[in-house]
């Protein structure tokens, strides 16, 4: 089930909720003291940077796996800061350990939030906001620096980002990866409705696709829709990257969205209508592609506006692919047009060693 803790922080009270929220999640995924305090720590460091700096945003806690395909899916805490703010003029000064500006800061500052987290990111553009992600898992957990050995391959990478109607406590949206030799399988589930009921759709959906991750997207979509068949049901689209052929599989049933870009090209691939564990379709087509080092894959619920416009700043290739999950999310609502409905974004991208 989709547990998230999703925190608005508009003023200075709302830190103590986001560090509260922060240390729930951690306990949630078995996180010892020392992961627990680090990430109490970049959660209240992020969440007073919104307030002095941006005017005020929103802080979204997610468990997730990692973004590299070849670590160990040891659960993480997912610290997500959001906002509309000014930006940063010099994200690489704001980026030295130490560096701060506020005279009342904890004196951490994103330096300190980076050097304490497994993964950390940040994307910023005058004028447009910034997005901020930590990623903290248990201590001595394999990050991204430390693979498995016994995989070898480009390593690509997943991330993204789960957000619940209104702050609620679970979202019906999941998003999950899973690797069977070279090939990595994305999913992105939407439980019809929302709340505890549709998130109940959506988790025996990302369980039954770590067991059958070594079959092609339509075969996995008939798996999905007998588990699936005690629950709600609900909207699910699965890609594949064979990374031995760089080819890429979609195969989607219902009101997901999948967005391929290639060349900076932007084209859509189509779910089939439907309703995975209720109405499944006699066939499924299946859409095929070649995977360049510079593709980005981008799969949606229908909690993003039907109109939104995907991102063409070049640069988000090179960030993790929970930071273009989120960017993609923050632009596609505002205070003026809040999400209507649960939402979830998930990224496939290509290893940052893998790219010329």
């Amino acid at each position: 089930m989709s547990r998230v803790w999703d925190v608005p922080v508009p003023e200075n009270t709302r830190v103590r909720d986001v560090r509260v929220a922060t240390e729930s999640a951690c306990a949630t995924a078995g996180l010892d003291t020392r992961s627990t305090a680090a990430a109490a720590l970049v959660a209240t460091e992020l969440a007073t940077n919104l307030v002095k700096h941006a005017g005020g945003g929103r802080i979204v806690i997610n468990l997730t796996g990692p973004s590299g395909t070849l670590a160990d899916f040891a659960e993480r805490v997912q610290i997500t800061s959001l906002d509309h703010g000014p930006g940063i003029p010099d994200v690489a000064q704001a980026l030295r350990d130490g560096y701060t500006t506020a005279a009342s800061s904890l004196g951490a500052g994103l330096g300190t939030c980076r050097r304490l987290s497994d993964d950390f990111d940040l994307h910023s553009r005058p004028g447009q906001g910034t997005v901020a992600m930590a990623r903290l898992g248990p201590s001595g957990a394999p990050g991204p620096s430390r693979p498995r050995a016994a995989l070898a391959g480009p390593g690509t990478r997943v991330g993204g980002i789960n957000a619940p109607l209104a702050h609620a406590d679970h979202s019906g949206d999941a998003f999950s990866w899973a690797r069977s030799g070279p090939r990595i399988t994305l999913m992105l589930a939407d439980g019809l409705g929302h709340g505890a009921k549709a998130a109940e759709a959506s988790g025996a959906a990302v369980a039954e696709l770590r067991r059958r991750a070594d079959l092609p997207p339509a075969e996995i979509l008939r798996h999905l829709h007998t588990a699936l068949r005690h629950t709600r049901g609900a909207a699910v689209g699965v890609a594949q990257l064979d990374e031995g052929t760089m080819r890429l599989s979609f195969a989607g049933v219902g009101n997901i969205g999948a967005r391929l870009s290639t060349d900076g090209q932007w084209r859509a691939l189509v779910s089939h209508p439907g309703i995975v564990g209720a109405h499944f379709p006699a066939s499924v087509p299946r859409h095929e592609s070649a995977w360049r080092p510079d593709s980005l894959l981008i799969l949606h619920s229908d909690g993003l506006p039907s109109r939104w416009v995907p991102p063409h700043d070049t640069r988000l290739l090179g960030h993790d692919p929970a930071v273009t999950a989120a960017v993609v999310l923050r632009d596609g609502s505002s205070a003026a047009r809040p999400l209507r409905d649960d939402t979830a974004v998930a990224v496939l991208a290509p290893d940052l060693d893998g790219r010329p």
